[in-house]
């Protein structure tokens, strides 16, 4: 037997939420950080993206620059450059600045 069998290109993951999900909340499952693309209706398994580049809100006090590694805080809902107690999403692809309210990234986990 096989140690492993190909299932899919990985871009997106099976999930039936216990809540209704809306298009572009992100979802946190353990150390794994997820992006609906669509509107997911509670008991309903749908997909949702891990893999891909996105608009993520971000602070306006803050500026990130291209090939930075940024983090999901589930608290603030939003990204921060800080590890500590939040899950890694991936890297900025366009620089973002103080004034932006939202930041490019590749996820990547």
């Amino acid at each position: 037997m096989p140690q492993a069998v190909f299932a899919h290109e990985g871009a997106a993951i099976d999930h039936t939420p216990v809540a209704d999900v809306s298009s572009g909340d992100v979802i946190v499952q353990g150390d794994l950080v997820a992006v609906a693309r669509f509107d997911i209706k509670a008991g309903v398994q749908g997909a949702l993206a891990v893999f891909g580049v996105f608009d993520f809100l971000k602070a306006t006090n803050v500026a990130y620059t291209v090939g930075t590694i940024l983090y999901w805080d589930d608290t603030n809902n939003q990204v921060t450059a800080t590890a500590t107690g939040n899950k890694q999403i991936g890297k900025v692809t366009r620089a973002a600045a103080t004034t932006d309210t939202t930041v490019r990234i590749r996820m990547s986990q």
